[in-house]
C-alpha cells in the first residue's frame, strides 16, 4: 500500500463517544536505510531526537513489518526490534526508537485515547514496562491496519464509526497475542512454531512438507493434523497465503512487473499467480498496480 500519514487536531479527531475510542493519528511509512530518523515530515508534536527521546499524551500501537531497529523506554533496557514486532506505547512513558542504519524499516502506527482504550490497556496482561509484543507475520493484523488507513484516507460516509470498529479489532488482536504469549506452549505447539519459522525463511521456495516433517522426526500424517490444529489451516494453505501476502507487499512497494513479482514469490507463471490471487484475495492483483 502507498505511504500515508494523518494527524488529527483535538477538534477533528475521529471520536465515537459510545465506543470509547478516539483516533488521533494513523499512518504507514517505509524508512529507507542510511537516512535520518524520524524524517522531516514528522509533526513537531511527535518529532524527537534519539538523545532526548520523548513521551506522548496518548496510547500508540506501532507495528514493524519489515527491517530491524532498537527500542528503549523508562525502566526498560534497549531491545533489538525485529520484523513482526508491536511496540505498545503508554501516555507519559519516556521512550525512543529507531531503525538500524543498514536496514531501515517499515512501520504502521495508530495513536488513540478514550475510555475503552484505557480500560483494555489497563488489564493485568498488559504492562507499560513490557511494551514489546512479538506477533510475527499476522495477516489479520496487517489487513485490519491497512483497512483502517484506507478508511481514514477515503473518508466515506460513516468512516468515523468504521474506523473506531477497526481500531477495536486491532486492539483485540493485540490482546489475544498477549494472552497467547503468557501461556506456556505445549510441546506440539513448540514443534509447529519451529516449522512455521522454517516456512517463513523459505516463503518463496517450493517446500516439500513430507521432507520437512522428516527433518523434525515427525510422521507426515501427524504433522499435517497437528499443524492444522495449532494454526487453523493446512501447511500448504498457510504457505500459499504467506506467498500471496508477500507478493501483495511487492506490488504496493516496488515497480516490478506482475510477472517479476510472480517469479520472485515462487509462482510458476504470471497467469497462475493472477488466477490464484483473485481466487484467494477476492480482487485482481492488477487492480492494485492501477491504483498506485
Amino acid at each position: 500500500m502507498k505511504l500515508f500519514r494523518k494527524y488529527f487536531t483535538f477538534d477533528s479527531n475521529i471520536s465515537e463517544q459510545n465506543l470509547g475510542i478516539n483516533i488521533l493519528n494513523v499512518g504507514h511509512n517505509i524508512h529507507p536505510p542510511h537516512t535520518r530518523y524520524p524524517d522531516v515530515e514528522h509533526p513537531d508534536a511527535y518529532y524527537f531526537e534519539w538523545e532526548k527521546g520523548r513521551s506522548l499524551k496518548e496510547y500508540q500501537i506501532i507495528y514493524i513489518s519489515k527491517g530491524e531497529g532498537y527500542f528503549e523506554a523508562a525502566d526498560f533496557p534497549t531491545q533489538t526490534i525485529e520484523a513482526g514486532t508491536i511496540i505498545l506505547l503508554y501516555p507519559g512513558i519516556w521512550h525512543r526508537y529507531r531503525p538500524k542504519e543498514n536496514t531501515g524499516w517499515e512501520e504502521y502506527w495508530v495513536g488513540f485515547s478514550g475510555s475503552y482504550a484505557h480500560y483494555l490497556l489497563e488489564q493485568e496482561c498488559f504492562n507499560p514496562q513490557s511494551p514489546i509484543i512479538k506477533v510475527g507475520f499476522n495477516a489479520a493484523f496487517l489487513e485490519t491496519f491497512s483497512k483502517l488507513i484506507e478508511v481514514v484516507e477515503v473518508r466515506q460516509e460513516s468512516y468515523q464509526k468504521l474506523s473506531s470498529f477497526l481500531l477495536i479489532q486491532l486492539l483485540g488482536i493485540v490482546y489475544a497475542s498477549v494472552l497467547m504469549s503468557h501461556q506456556k506452549l505445549s510441546r506440539k505447539e513448540e514443534i509447529i512454531e519451529e516449522i512455521r519459522k522454517e516456512i517463513h525463511k523459505n516463503w518463496n521456495k517450493d517446500i516439500d512438507f513430507e521432507q520437512l516433517a522428516q527433518r523434525f522426526n515427525l510422521s507426515y500424517i501427524w504433522f499435517r493434523k497437528t499443524f492444522k490444529e495449532v494454526l487453523g489451516t493446512s501447511p500448504n494453505q498457510y504457505h500459499l497465503n504467506l506467498k500471496l501476502h508477500k507478493a501483495e507487499q511487492l506490488i504496493h512497494e516496488s515497480n516490478l512487473t506482475l510477472a517479476e513479482i510472480a517469479y520472485q514469490s515462487g509462482f510458476e507463471s504470471e497467469f497462475y499467480f493472477s488466477r490464484i490471487f483473485k481466487k484467494k484475495m477476492n480482487y485482481n492483483a492488477s487492480d492494485i498496480r492501477r491504483k498506485k
